[in-house]
């Protein structure tokens, strides 16, 4: 049976997550963003699971558990979504305890002594789901089309414009919300990264101490990165992409022969708190779905599962 319309605004992962699950259970959805999917902040991602500047922990694990089951039957399920579930290493110069996150990742171990690059001290083996977003974005978007919903470039100036042409919106707009609902809250940091040809790997690197990062895909690598508080500009910064090469590199040798493919800059939307909430507005109901810093794809259908239920638990103008 076909429900009333909504409007979900973002074309990000948060939004196409969350207009797909609405088209699935019966709304008439339309999905409106100032760019399409691939010119996104989540396009720019490197996607491997891994929470990273969202909080509060507890329930960034719980919508990060309910994520990586999702993306693991993608990966299982679904080759075209471009979801797959690769090794990992992350990397300390320290002793550190177990993450805070380990039961939601498979085949978690410490790393022995042997199995540290030079200057490590402590680490841990995991394995996880990495998003090729170039595919998967794409691939988002098909499957919202496939199940009757539309999608559209256009800008909205303010809430209650949205809730003028629709009286049920899903706000999904990440640092949009910032200009949209006056959240200073909701602030930039920003990441730059590196495409290169991958030469033959298929595990991942973390360093987070030094936010040096390794993740292979395919037919290329990304390479990170940087977490600039406040910083707004997208326009990739020379130097910085040649530290980012020479961390890289020194993390991974057999990097060093990678063809350069592509420069990116992505602004993560972070906040104190991931705001996922429903706010009942003259002329209509909002639910909130942003903030959710640089794990975007690591909570993607856990935040979009409980927004979908937020929205169904009231009353409707």
């Amino acid at each position: 049976m076909r429900r009333g319309p909504v409007l979900v605004l973002g074309a990000g992962v948060s939004g196409l997550s969350a207009g797909l699950l609405l088209v699935r259970a019966g709304w008439s959805v339309t999905v409106r963003a100032e760019e399409p999917p691939l010119r996104t902040t989540s396009a720019a991602a490197a996607a491997v699971w891994y929470p990273y500047k969202a909080a509060p922990e507890g329930r960034v694990l719980e919508w990060g558990r309910r994520t990586f089951a999702d993306l693991l039957d993608l990966a299982e399920n679904e080759p075209a979504a471009g979801v797959r579930l690769r090794d990992g290493l992350e990397l300390f110069r320290r002793p550190v305890p177990d993450p805070w996150w380990r039961d939601a990742v498979r085949s978690y171990r410490r790393a022995d002594a042997a199995e540290l690059p030079p200057g490590y001290r402590g680490g841990y083996f995991f394995r996880s789901p990495v998003v090729e977003m170039p595919t998967y974005l794409p691939y988002l978007l098909d499957r919202f089309r496939d199940g009757g919903g539309r999608f559209e470039v256009g800008r909205v100036e303010s809430l209650q414009a949205a809730l003028a042409v629709c009286p049920v919106v899903v706000n999904c707009t990440g640092l949009g919300s910032r200009g949209l609902l006056g959240d200073e809250d909701v602030r930039p940091v920003r990441g730059q990264v590196v495409r290169v040809s991958n030469p033959g790997l298929d595990r991942f690197l973390i360093d987070e101490e030094s936010l040096t990062y390794v993740v292979p895909r395919r037919t290329d690598c990304i390479l990170g990165g940087t977490a600039e508080e406040g910083r707004w500009d997208t326009q990739p910064d020379p130097a910085t992409a040649a530290d980012i090469l020479r961390r890289c590199q020194a993390l991974e040798p057999r990097l060093s022969g990678a063809a350069v493919l592509e420069h990116r800059v992505g602004l993560r939307p972070c906040r104190s708190a991931v705001r996922l909430e429903r706010e009942d507005r003259p002329g209509g109901v909002v639910v909130h779905n942003y903030g959710h810093g640089g794990s975007g794809v690591t909570l993607s259908w856990g935040c979009a599962r409980e927004a979908v239920s937020l929205l169904e638990a009231g009353a409707f103008p």
